[in-house]
C-alpha cells in the first residue's frame, strides 16, 4: 500500500509515449484530413450532401480524437496541453501541430514508443 505523498509524486514524473501515442498520432491526422475535406466542400457551392458527410465524420472523429487523447493523457503517454491544443477552435490542426512540436523538440524520439526492458545498441 502506498502513502498519499507517494501517490502525489507521481505526478511530477515525466510522461512518455506508450502503445496509444501511434494511435493518437494516426487519429489526428486523419482528424485533419477529415477536416480539410470538410472545408473545401463548405466552402464550394453545390455540396450540400457531401458537407453533411465529412461534417459528420468531422464529429465524430473529433470525439473519438478527444478520448482517445484522454486515455493517453491518463496512462502518461501525453502531455496535458496536447489535450488543449486540441480544443483549440482549429482542433484537428492544433493537436497535429502539437505532436510535430513534440516529436521535433525531442529529436524523434517520441516518434517510436519506447519497449520496456529494450536495451540499447552497443557500439
Amino acid at each position: 500500500m502506498t502513502d498519499a505523498a507517494t501517490d502525489g509524486e507521481r505526478e511530477f514524473r515525466p510522461r512518455s509515449p506508450g502503445p496509444l501515442w501511434v494511435w493518437v498520432k494516426r487519429a489526428s491526422f486523419i482528424e485533419l484530413g477529415i477536416f480539410m475535406g470538410l472545408l473545401v466542400v463548405w466552402l464550394a457551392p453545390g455540396f450540400e450532401g457531401p458537407t453533411f458527410v465529412f461534417g459528420m465524420a468531422h464529429g465524430i472523429g473529433y470525439i473519438a480524437l478527444c478520448l482517445l487523447l484522454w486515455v493517453a493523457i491518463l496512462r502518461r503517454e501525453a502531455p496535458f496541453w496536447l489535450f488543449a491544443a486540441t480544443l483549440t477552435p482549429v482542433g484537428p490542426v492544433g493537436s497535429v501541430a502539437g505532436i510535430e512540436y513534440i516529436e521535433r523538440r525531442d529529436g524523434g524520439a517520441e516518434a517510436e514508443p519506447a519497449s520496456e526492458g529494450r536495451q540499447p545498441a552497443r557500439t
